[in-house]
C-alpha cells in the first residue's frame, strides 16, 4: 500500500492566512506555500500532477486567483488539479466565473476549522476515486491492447515460422511502421492521421503476409532465385491475404480488419505504378501500405534469409534511397531518414509492456475525449510521473542547465543543478526585467535568443547559438539548444521553448578527462597497451625534417620479477602501490616526449628515440629503476629491440623484444638483453613461442 502523502498548495499573498490553512489542515499532507499567483504557477509548473489540491486566494499581487485559474487551463492542469477557492467574496457573478475555469470548491473567510478540513479531504476522495474508477477502465483497456497484440503477434509468427524466418520481422514492421508514421504526421498534415490510426496501422502490419500460408513450402523457402512460374504464384499471397479478411463475415467491417485488408493486398504496390497485383500509382495506394511495403523491405535487406545474408543498416538505406528495390513516395522516404539512428535502438527488441501502455493510454484518452471527459488516464499520468522522473534524474547528472520558459505568465524554471551554476533563483518570473538574470545573460544575448526562438515555425522550431555571460562576476562561453513551443491553434502563436545551456569550457574539460581515462591506465597513469601501440605507430612513421622518419628508435619492455610475491605476501594494496612506484620511476627516467605503457599486470613498455649506442642509456634506466620500495626488492627484466635494422614495423620490434625478455628470465632475473645479441639459434627456437613472458598484448586489445 502507498502511504506517500498528498501534497496541497495554499496560495495566499498574507502569511497568517496560509499558516492558518497548514494548521488546520494537519500533519497529514506536504504543503506547498506561494504568496502570488506567478509563484503558484510556477510551483504547478514544476511539480506538475505531484499536486493533489490547490487552496487559491482570489486577491493578490501580480496576478490573482482568476489568473491563476486561466494558466492552468491553458495548460490542462485544472483536468488533473482541483481547486478550491478561498475568499470573503459572495457576489454571484464572481462564483459564476470561477466555476466557468474550473474550481471545485469555495471556502469563506472568516475560517472554520472543521468546514476546511471537510471540504479538503471530500475534494481529495473525489479526485482520488475519479482516478481509482479512470484506472480501472486503463487497466481494461491495457489487457485488451495487451491481449490484442499477442494474438496478432501470435498469428503473424505462425505464418513467419513457415517462411523460415524470425517473429522478429514481425515486430521490426511493426515498430517501423509506427516510427515512420509518427514522423510524418509531424511534417505533414495530407494524410490526416490520428495517434488512433497511427496505433491501428502499426497493430495491422502485423498481418501483412498471412496470404504467405497459402503458399507452398518448397516455393517459400526455396533458396535459390524463382523461375517466372514461381514468382507469380508468390504474388499471390497479397491477393489471398486479403481474400482471407474480406470472408471474415461477421469482423470484416470492423476498423482493423479494414486496414489489415489494404494492408495486405496493396504492401507490394510500387509508387512509380509497377507494383502487384492492382498497379496502384501513388496515392491511389493507402498510405498505411506505403509504410508497411518500406519497413518490410528494410527490415528484409537488413536480415538473413534463406537466399542471402544480413545487409548492414548503412547499405539497406543507401539500396533503398537509390531505388534498387523499387520506388516509394518521397514524403515517406524523408521519414525513413529522420528515423534512420533510432532504427538500431528500436528494432530487434520486441515490444514491451510500456510500449503497450503507451498505446492504450493513447487509446483511453480518445475515448476520454470523445465522452466529453478527463483527458489522461491514471496509466498516462503515471507515464508522464515516470518521465518527469527521468527528466530530473538526467538533469542532475548531465551537469547541464536546463530551463523550460513560457511566454505567459513570463517565466523561466532552471534545473536544480542549473540554477546552482548560474547563481540564479530556480524560478526567474520575467527574465526580462529581472536583473540578475539579465547580470548573467546580458540584454543582447536575450534580445538575440528572443527574437531567434520567435521567427522560428512549428515545423522548424530548433535554435542553436553560443553566448558569453557573466558567472560570479567571471565570463563563461556557454552553447544553447532551444526548442520553441507553438500552440496547437490554426494560426499556431509562440508560447515558450525548453532546452540546455552547455558550459563549453566545462565541456572541454570534461572531453579531456575522458580522452586521459580512455588512453591511460587508471591505477599508474602512464597510457595503456592500446593507445601506446597508436603512439608508437606513429612515432615510427613520423617525418620530422620532411622526407624521412626519425634515425632510430628502441622499444624495450620491462617485467617486474618478484611482483607476485608482493601480492602473495603484504596483500594488493600494496602490490598496487609498487606498481605506481615503478611507474613514476620509469617516467622519470625517461624523458617527457618518450612512450611508457602498461601493458599488463606488472609489464611496461617503452619507446624512445636513442642514440648510435643504445647500451649506456638502457644500463642507466636499468639501474634506477632496480633497489627497493618500502622494504620490498625491486627486481627488473628487460628485453630491448632496435630500429638498427631498417625494421619499423611495430608488431616486429615487439616481437623481437618480447623474445629478448624471455631469453633474460629464462638466464636468471635481473638485467637486460638485446635481441640483436641473441644468436640464430636463440631467435628460431623462440620465433614461434607462444608462451612468452608478454606474447604481445592481448589480440583484440591490439587491434581496438
Amino acid at each position: 500500500m502507498n502511504h506517500t502523502k498528498q501534497t496541497i498548495l495554499i496560495v495566499d499573498d498574507s502569511m497568517l492566512n496560509r499558516e492558518l490553512l497548514a494548521d488546520m489542515i494537519g500533519d497529514n499532507f506536504n504543503i506547498l506555500q506561494a504568496e502570488d499567483g506567478k509563484q503558484a504557477v510556477a510551483a504547478m509548473h514544476k511539480e506538475g500532477s505531484g499536486i493533489s489540491l490547490v487552496l487559491l486566494d482570489y486577491v493578490m499581487p501580480q496576478m490573482d486567483g482568476f489568473g491563476v485559474l486561466e494558466v492552468m487551463n491553458r495548460n490542462g492542469w485544472i483536468n488533473d488539479i482541483p481547486v478550491i477557492m478561498v475568499s470573503a467574496e459572495s457576489d454571484a457573478a464572481y462564483i459564476e466565473r470561477a466555476y466557468e475555469l474550473g474550481v471545485t470548491d469555495f471556502i469563506n473567510r472568516p475560517y472554520d476549522v472543521n468546514v476546511v478540513r471537510r471540504r479538503v479531504m471530500n475534494t481529495l476522495m473525489l479526485y482520488q476515486k475519479q482516478r481509482t474508477l479512470m484506472g480501472l477502465v486503463a487497466d481494461q483497456v491495457y489487457e485488451r491492447e495487451k491481449s490484442n497484440n499477442l494474438m496478432v503477434y501470435i498469428l503473424s509468427h505462425i505464418v513467419e515460422f513457415r517462411n523460415g524466418e524470425s517473429g522478429m520481422h514481425v515486430l521490426n514492421v511493426q515498430a517501423m511502421t509506427e516510427m515512420i508514421l509518427t514522423h510524418l504526421v509531424r511534417i505533414t498534415d495530407q494524410y490526416h492521421l490520428t495517434s488512433e490510426d497511427i496505433s491501428l496501422i502499426s497493430m495491422a502490419s502485423s498481418l501483412h503476409d498471412i496470404g504467405k500460408i497459402a503458399i507452398p513450402e518448397e516455393i517459400l523457402n526455396k533458396p535459390g532465385r524463382f523461375t517466372d512460374e514461381e514468382f507469380e504464384i508468390m504474388k499471390t499471397h497479397s491477393a489471398v491475404g486479403a481474400q482471407m479478411l474480406d470472408e471474415l463475415e461477421l469482423y470484416k467491417e470492423e476498423k482493423l480488419v479494414r486496414v489489415a485488408h489494404d494492408i495486405c493486398r496493396w504492401h507490394h504496390e510500387r509508387y512509380d505504378g509497377r507494383g502487384y497485383p492492382d498497379g496502384l500509382k501513388g496515392d491511389e495506394i493507402p498510405i498505411s501500405a506505403q509504410v508497411v511495403a518500406l519497413a518490410d523491405v528494410y527490415d528484409a535487406l537488413t536480415s538473413p534469409r534463406v537466399y542471402k545474408p544480413p545487409f548492414s543498416h548503412e547499405e539497406a538505406l543507401r539500396m533503398i534511397r537509390d531505388g534498387e528495390c523499387g520506388t516509394f513516395n518521397p514524403l515517406i522516404l524523408e521519414c525513413l531518414t529522420a528515423v534512420a539512428d533510432d532504427l538500431k535502438n528500436r528494432l530487434n527488441r520486441g515490444v514491451t509492456g510500456r510500449e503497450i501502455s503507451v498505446d492504450a493510454a493513447r487509446l483511453l484518452d480518445s475515448a476520454f475525449d470523445a465522452a466529453g471527459g478527463a483527458e489522461a488516464s491514471s496509466h498516462t499520468l503515471e507515464l508522464l510521473d515516470y518521465e518527469r522522473m527521468k527528466y530530473h534524474y538526467f538533469a542532475s547528472m548531465s551537469n547541464e542547465v536546463q530551463f523550460e520558459f513560457t511566454e505567459e505568465p513570463a517565466m523561466i524554471v532552471l534545473s536544480d543543478w542549473g540554477d546552482r551554476k548560474l547563481g540564479l533563483p530556480e524560478t526567474v518570473m520575467d527574465p526580462y526585467a529581472d536583473e540578475a538574470f539579465i547580470g548573467v545573460f546580458g540584454t543582447e544575448n536575450l534580445d538575440v535568443l528572443s527574437h531567434r526562438l520567435r521567427t522560428t515555425t512549428p515545423d522548424s522550431p530548433d535554435v542553436a547559438m553560443d553566448m558569453e555571460v557573466t558567472v560570479d562576476g567571471e565570463p563563461r562561453w556557454l552553447h544553447l539548444i532551444a526548442r520553441a513551443r507553438w500552440s496547437d491553434e490554426a494560426e499556431p502563436r509562440y508560447v515558450g521553448s525548453f532546452g540546455k545551456f552547455i558550459d563549453i569550457d566545462d565541456q572541454q574539460a570534461q572531453l579531456r578527462d575522458l580522452q586521459f581515462k580512455a588512453y591511460h591506465d587508471p591505477l599508474t597513469e602512464v597510457v595503456n597497451g592500446a593507445f601506446a601501440r597508436k603512439a608508437i605507430v606513429e612515432r615510427l612513421s613520423e617525418h620530422p625534417d620532411g622526407d624521412r622518419a626519425s634515425d632510430r628508435f628502441v622499444l624495450l619492455v620491462c617485467d617486474l620479477d618478484l611482483f607476485k610475491q608482493a601480492n602473495d605476501t603484504y596483500g594488493h594494496q600494496f602490490g598496487d602501490r609498487v606498481l605506481q612506484h615503478f611507474a613514476d620511476r620509469l617516467q622519470d627516467s625517461v624523458r617527457g616526449d618518450d612512450v611508457v605503457a602498461r601493458v599488463g599486470g606488472d609489464e611496461f613498455l617503452v619507446c624512445m628515440e636513442c642514440p648510435v649506442d643504445p647500451r649506456p642509456l638502457i644500463a642507466r634506466i636499468h639501474g634506477s629503476l632496480e633497489g627497493e620500495f618500502e622494504g620490498f626488492p625491486l627486481s627488473v627484466s628487460m628485453g630491448v629491440a632496435t630500429t638498427d635494422g631498417g625494421n619499423r614495423d611495430y608488431d616486429e620490434l615487439f616481437r623481437q623484444a618480447d623474445v629478448a625478455l624471455y631469453t633474460k628470465k629464462r638466464g636468471g632475473r635481473g638485467g637486460f638483453v638485446f635481441y640483436d645479441d641473441l644468436n640464430e639459434e636463440e631467435r628460431g627456437a623462440l620465433a614461434e613461442a607462444g608462451t612468452t613472458a608478454l606474447s604481445g598484448i592481448d589480440s583484440d586489445e591490439r587491434d581496438r
